[in-house]
């Protein structure tokens, strides 16, 4: 797996000469007593040349905040959602999970929609914080700052800078060694140990991960859509990586299903 993509996972939480003339010269044999003219004496009725430098058209500039993301036109032909109203916690409120039974959740997108599975069984806190955000509307009319077509597509970040969160963190609930992050499983981002805040991404495809990111869940149904949002044209971030979405993917909402 390409280095840029095992790197960039541990920064997921926290871009006219103009042509001669030809001469008419006069035959001095055929001419000889008689005035000649060559058509560079004559008056020239041309137009000057364009000297003017050609147009330039620079490719857009990757947003690198939630203004930038607004500012550009919404992936798939979609509507953009009313926009984010940013909030702080101090902490997850207890949702009465059982951690017997799975939770589904539905991940709203300008590109369709993305049934999910949640297993407190593995995970019951990050599952509990995930339901809890989802249930207060924090996701609601935040973007996808980062989308790595064969990779992951990343979201959760009010901000839409990667580095921000809801106020408070939550332990790490890991996968145990040789653990398969593959396509479809859902995950949470960080910046180190026990870092995980709202940011999350779902597995765009397999991909040999350290298992150091507590997975909570998996897609279920909705894999179209995520063709799709892998079909998002992109540009590079600060670190040079082609991931920041040209035409923005907003999560219009997140809605758990009534147990």
């Amino acid at each position: 797996m390409p280095a840029v993509i095992l790197s960039a996972m541990s920064l997921a939480a926290c871009g006219a000469g103009s042509e001669p003339v030809a001469q008419a010269g006069a035959d001095s044999s055929e001419n000889s007593g008689r005035s000649t003219t060559t058509q560079s004496e004559e008056p020239s009725t041309a137009s000057p040349a364009d000297t003017s430098l050609p147009e330039i058209t620079l490719p857009p500039r990757p947003p690198s905040d939630y203004a930038g993301f607004i500012a550009q036109p919404t992936a798939c032909t979609g509507t953009a959602p009313e926009t984010v109203v940013p909030m702080v916690f101090d902490a997850p409120e207890d949702q009465g999970l059982d951690e017997t039974s799975k939770v589904e959740a539905v991940l709203s997108t300008s590109c369709g929609e993305i049934a999910l599975e949640l297993d407190p069984a593995i995970a019951p806190e990050t599952v509990n914080s995930f339901v809890f955000l989802a249930r207060a509307g924090y996701f609601d009319g935040t973007v996808s700052h980062r989308i790595l077509p064969g990779f992951v597509l990343q979201a959760g970040d009010p901000s839409a800078t990667g580095r921000e969160g809801p106020g408070y963190t939550i332990p790490d609930e890991l996968p145990g060694a040789g653990f398969l992050y593959e396509k479809g499983i859902l995950a949470m981002a960080n910046s180190g140990p026990n870092t995980s805040g709202s940011q999350f991404f779902v597995m765009l495809d397999d991909a040999p991960l350290p298992p150091n990111y507590s997975v909570f869940g998996r897609v279920i149904d909705g894999f179209d859509t995520l063709e799709r949002i892998a079909q998002i044209p992109l540009g590079p971030n600060a670190f040079g990586e082609v991931s920041v979405p040209l035409e923005t993917l907003y999560v219009e909402r997140v809605t758990i299903a009534d147990s």
